[in-house]
């Protein structure tokens, strides 16, 4: 059905009946001056509290369902969010608590350290910690409180299921650690320097056994970016990619993938269109890959879109003039669409790097930078809220996106399919725990 209407009082009223409290005009994210040019911007040991999971078939990918008729806007947009938040618990009046029960936040980024105050126990402090504390977090989604209440298996939708989303690569990348009483890990140039698939299957079985056990669902983890600069200081230098050869790194991330599957857990690929040949962080501000990239850096995506493991797609923050001129991958429609969607045919999800990393905020103000990012063809939008903390991160960052669909920036049809795409996806994750260890749903 045709998407709804939404004056700019409309989307404002819509906003009243989640919230309560007028809409605020900004994101939370640091602004900056003026909008930037066109062109290439300036440079500027196992823990005994985890039990065994029941292994799990892996889930086959689930067709959009049609679309719901009385969802909000304002709930829609708030689907698209993955959020990063301070807390090793969470209380009913704390802002991600609120964020999840009246805003309908779509999902959770969990970190160790917290960048700002230097700790290194952000949402980590050990095994028993983090399982009730991601327990908790599922528990605050109104719609999975109620399914979970009658038994009801067949309720298991998209809306009521909770992102709890989590950086275990394995080795350097690495928010579980063995000093917390997480299992010990490799990375990922060790195990394709051993080059052994069923030692890769079996590490990543360990990763995602630990996973389901705590409630996580979703890891941000293969990277499958070539090895093609060694010194490259954000993948080859610690040691992130599984090397230089093509054969190597599809083979490997598709023994990961699978190991994940076996236990309901979701992956997502990782730097589009590839991070290998880089000589700087994109964490740290704007990244041109021109000179470097190698179109073959675009083979494993490609290859793994066509064997059916490509869960979800990360995009990184890359400036490539040879397939956009003017913006970085995350925010080009060319890039994202033309030849992601379109050419290499991945019909899952697209999810954003980090968009409080030093490549977006240094160049875009947060409005330009969120809707370039879903125009071109992001469906989930992750907002670390680490670099820059903003506890009503999430309230904020839903009023910013509604004022662009009520000033026309924005438009309603990309929100309806990203809010699909998103809710398909949702529809695959494994159910989390209930208290009791059984999987509910």
């Amino acid at each position: 059905m045709p998407a709804p209407e939404y004056s700019r009082r409309g989307f404002l009223v819509e906003s009243l009946k989640l919230s309560g409290a007028l809409a605020l005009p900004l994101a939370c994210t640091a602004e900056t001056t003026g909008n930037p040019p066109a062109a290439k911007p300036a440079p500027k040991t196992p823990a005994t509290e985890l039990r065994p999971t029941p292994r799990q078939q892996p889930v086959s990918p689930v067709a959009p369902e049609p679309e719901a008729p009385q969802i909000p806007l304002a709930h829609k947009l708030a689907q698209l969010l993955l959020v990063g938040f301070r807390g090793q618990k969470v209380g009913a009046d704390d802002p991600i608590a609120r964020a999840i029960r009246e805003h309908h936040l779509g999902g959770v980024l969990l970190f160790e350290r917290d960048d700002q105050t230097g700790s290194g126990s952000r949402n980590i402090k050990n095994p028993k910690q983090l399982r009730k504390l991601v327990h908790d977090l599922h528990a605050l989604v109104p719609e999975y409180a109620n399914t979970t209440a009658s038994g009801d298996g067949a309720a298991h939708s998209g809306d009521n299921t909770l992102i709890v989303a989590i950086d275990q690569e394995g080795g350097y990348v690495n928010r579980l650690r063995p000093p917390k009483g997480f299992p010990k890990t490799r990375s990922a140039e060790r195990l394709g320097r051993i080059d052994n698939l069923k030692f890769t299957r079996n590490q990543a079985e360990q990763t995602a056994e630990t996973l389901a056990q705590l409630g996580i669902n979703f890891n941000l983890a293969p990277v499958v970016d070539l090895k093609t600069n060694p010194k490259n200081p954000v993948i080859g230098a610690v040691e992130r990619s599984f090397g230089a050869d093509v054969e190597r790194v599809v083979r490997h991330a598709q023994a990961i993938i699978e190991g994940h599957r076996a236990h309901g857990i979701r992956c997502a690929i990782k730097h589009f269109p590839g991070h290998g040949s880089s000589k700087s962080d994109s964490h740290l501000g704007f990244v041109d890959i021109t000179e470097t990239w190698q179109r073959s850096e675009l083979e494993p995506f490609s290859r793994l879109i066509k064997s059916g493991h490509a869960d979800a797609v990360m995009t990184g923050h890359l400036f490539l003039r040879t397939l956009d001129p003017e913006v970085p991958a995350t925010l080009s429609r060319k890039i994202l669409h033309k030849l992601l969607r379109e050419q290499l045919g991945h019909q899952g999800i697209v999810i954003s790097d980090d968009l409080h990393m030093g490549a977006i905020t240094d160049n875009y103000k947060p409005a330009e930078a969120f809707v370039r990012a879903l125009t071109a063809g992001v469906d989930i939008l992750i907002v670390g809220n680490n670099a820059h903390y903003d506890p009503d991160c999430v309230a904020k960052t839903v009023d910013m996106l509604g004022e662009q669909v009520v000033a026309g920036k924005l438009a309603q049809a990309t929100i309806e399919r990203a809010y699909t795409r998103v809710r398909a996806f949702k529809r695959t994750l494994l159910r989390p725990p209930r208290v009791d260890g059984s999987q509910s749903g």
